[in-house]
């Protein structure tokens, strides 16, 4: 047997050593500086299964199917992909003239997108008044529903007031217009932004088709929104490009962020009522301290604007009567507490708030003939609302410190706006 040569010998054990060496360079940048969900190879594999998995777990928190799961940008995509989704999929179908029910306290990702689908003559839209407590009437839905509505999009709970949507109840109306009519229309959407951390999201209980999910109201949430469609529900992409999201929304998946929504929502979703009965309580508090400031100093109760009963247990607003709010933000921003005047999607608008107008609108109508209800609505006329929510960080030394610099500020402001 020959003899091996030293040299050969050495090429060959480095040779094998090449081989049996793994390691994994990552050259597909082009496609994305992250590994890419769409990818074949082992990187797009891996955080393939990841995304799948982030998928079943908000499924699972909806009680919904995985495949009903669409991962969006935020909350203002969500509602766009439900409200154009379902009139463009009824243009195909041959729908004529399909109509859109929205109210008239919507978040403005929705008011803005049915004014897009007017103005465009896509669609009819018929907006809906809430009563004077924030809530609109179930049976008012109903006898809106005419044969051509497509799509009532009603939010479970108000951005600005807090005020919870008796959903379960629209739903069981919408139900019974389909078997009036004998078709699956109109599909039922809402806007669920703001209940994520207290209200329940069991898409079967809730009746809902379509619901509206974004990162940016769950604490250590991704900047991601959710879309769940139920597997029957038809909508078309409003976007064109890839087919991720199963075709209805196109473009690369933020996986870092949909990993962190999938945490933040199972989180958010553990002892939900006992963080709701423990914000409520110094929700509760605060007002109580919020009206007897008011009482003391202004001579006048605050309002509370929307139903106390059904509330976020996270959410006041309150109009101190005369006293403008954007001033009384300001002034409470110069002493460190950040409280808002109205969506943060419209802040910058000069226009006051349209969820304080339409419960102006609403108070204005019944109390023609109501002196008690006049009075109230003349108190409101000339000042604004603020809206004080509070997170997990919030404690009651919070709420103090809050309430002696409100006491400050309406004393100051007082002396120049004499009610």
């Amino acid at each position: 047997m020959p003899k091996s040569n030293g040299k050969s010998a050495g090429r060959a054990e480095r040779g094998c050593s090449l081989r049996s060496e793994r390691k994994e360079i990552y050259l597909d940048w082009a496609a994305s500086v992250q590994p890419n969900p769409s990818s074949i190879h082992a990187f797009g594999v891996r955080a393939k299964e990841a995304l799948e998995q982030a998928r079943r777990e908000v499924a699972e928190a909806l009680s919904a199917r995985p495949g009903e799961i669409i991962f969006t940008s935020g909350g203002t995509e969500s509602n766009n992909l439900a409200l154009q989704g379902a009139v463009w999929r009824a243009i195909l179908s041959g729908v004529k003239k399909p109509e859109v029910i929205i109210t008239n306290i919507e978040h403005p990702s929705v008011l803005e997108t049915a004014k897009m689908l007017r103005e465009r003559r896509l669609a009819k839209v018929t907006v809906l008044s809430v009563e004077t407590d924030g809530r609109i009437d179930p049976k008012k839905v109903k006898e809106a529903i005419k044969k051509n509505t497509v799509l009532v999009s009603i939010m479970y709970a108000n951005n600005e007031i807090g005020v919870i949507q008796p959903i379960k109840e629209i739903a069981k109306e919408i139900r019974h217009r389909r078997k009036i009519f004998q078709s699956p229309l109109p599909y039922f959407h809402t806007d669920a932004v703001q209940a994520a951390n207290f209200l329940d999201l069991n898409t079967e209980r809730l009746g809902v088709d379509m619901l509206s999910l974004s990162g940016s109201k769950i604490p250590g949430s991704g900047k991601v929104g959710v879309l769940y469609k139920k597997s029957n529900v038809p909508i078309a992409a409003v976007l064109a490009g890839g087919k991720q999201e199963f075709g209805l929304r196109p473009g690369t998946e933020n996986l870092s962020g949909i990993l962190r929504f999938a945490n933040a929502l199972r989180s958010a979703r553990k002892d939900i009522e006992k963080k709701s009965k423990q914000t409520a309580k110094l929700r509760d508090y605060f007002l109580r301290g919020a009206e007897k400031v008011s009482k003391e100093i202004l001579g006048k109760p605050a309002i509370i604007n929307g139903s106390m009963e059904n509330r976020l247990p996270n959410n006041l607003n309150i109009t101190f009567p005369g006293i403008p709010s954007d001033l009384l933000v300001l002034e409470l921003s110069e002493r460190g507490i950040m409280v808002s005047e109205k969506s943060a999607c419209e802040s910058k608008e000069e226009r006051s708030s349209h969820v304080i107008e339409a419960l102006r609108t609403a108070g204005t109508l019944k109390a023609r003939g109501a002196g008690e209800e006049s009075a109230r609505v003349r108190r409101m006329a000339d000042a604004g609302a603020v809206r004080f929510s509070f997170g997990p960080d919030v404690t009651k030394a919070h709420a103090d410190f809050a309430l002696r610099a409100l006491g400050q500020i309406l004393r100051k402001l007082e002396k120049w706006y004499k009610i």
